[in-house]
């Protein structure tokens, strides 16, 4: 199917939000020379930062506009508006900004294409990141050619009882919204327990470097300092793995709650299934994004598996 228009998916820089919070720009300056006084730093080094990187994010912004233009036709979307703007079948996105900025755009997509561009190769390291400003045209002329090369990454999915629904590109967070234990019953593999713990974290392959891998390094190093010798080794999960990985965080063992089922492999033939007993403040969300969550109160129950959606990302 031919495309018919770019999408370019922008986000606001920190300038901006320091403006937005301040009103304006010499009240977001006044507030960070005045914080950078009280901490005993010279003034103006913080605020001529965020200026240089929000000036180096425009300057990005407005060449692709210029060099996109005369290929197809380009309409903008800022990053909140992503929640309420309809992608058609004949999109084709290309977001410039961070990594996380990738992930928040595949969740709202059904199978277009993201060219993903690094507005700043010298201060971003860019991981999901591969198209340069420079590069960005030759990558949709490639793919509007055809020969683009590109990769499907798995995504997770939780679909509640009531129909309600999310995507998770890295992970997902299922548990409470605050600091209290999570309270609930686990089904995995033909058991079912009954669980207290700060929740349970479910990892997708482009995610098990991320938040899955730091609880790896929690249990190692617990058992470092307990003399434990066996180093455990986080599962290497390729972007397009069809599986997911499930960890329960701090499960405790009381007369009413069980700490066998802690971790497993999810695959399209097995999901994870969680019957909330908490009744307020249960919470299921994606990406670290604690605004865009699910209720996860008593009478809930998520089922957690492969998404038959995919991010489909140019690469190369």
């Amino acid at each position: 199917m031919p495309f018919e228009k770019i999408v370019l998916v922008t986000r606001k820089t920190r300038l901006d939000g320091l403006v937005e919070k301040y009103n304006t720009r010499p009240q977001a300056k006044f507030y960070i020379n005045q914080s950078l006084r009280h901490r005993g730093q010279e003034q103006g080094d913080a605020f001529a930062f965020y200026q240089q990187e929000h000036d180096t994010y425009q300057q990005a912004v407005d060449r692709l506009q210029a060099v996109l233009q005369p290929i197809l036709k380009v309409q903008l979307v800022e990053r909140s508006f992503l929640p309420n703007y309809l992608f058609t079948e004949t999109d084709l996105v290309l977001t410039v900004g961070i990594d996380g900025l990738v992930v928040n755009t595949a969740k709202y997509l059904n199978g277009q294409p993201i060219i993903a561009v690094n507005p700043d190769p010298e201060h971003i390291d860019g991981i999901l990141l591969p198209y340069t400003v420079d590069r960005a045209p030759q990558a949709v002329r490639k793919l509007l050619a055809g020969e683009q090369k590109i990769t499907a990454i798995s995504m997770a999915e939780v679909r509640m009882n009531d129909g309600q629904s999310l995507l998770a590109f890295n992970d997902f967070f299922i548990g409470v919204s605050t600091h209290t234990s999570a309270h609930y019953t686990i089904l995995w593999d033909g058991k079912r327990e009954d669980q207290s713990s700060s929740g349970v974290i479910v990892s997708t392959g482009a995610g098990s470097t991320g938040w899955l891998s730091s609880l790896f390094n929690m249990a190692n190093g617990i058992g470092r300092g307990f003399g434990a010798g066996a180093t455990l080794s986080a599962p290497k999960l390729a972007w397009d793995s069809r599986q997911l990985v499930f960890v329960v965080r701090e499960p405790f063992r009381s007369r009413t709650s069980e700490v066998e089922i802690v971790c497993g492999q999810i695959t399209p033939d097995r999901t994870l299934v969680l019957e909330s007993l908490m009744p307020e403040r249960g919470v299921i969300f994606s990406d670290g994004v604690e605004a865009d969550f699910l209720q996860f109160n008593a009478g809930s129950t998520a089922t957690v598996g492969l998404s038959e959606r995919r991010t489909h990302l140019c690469v190369g």
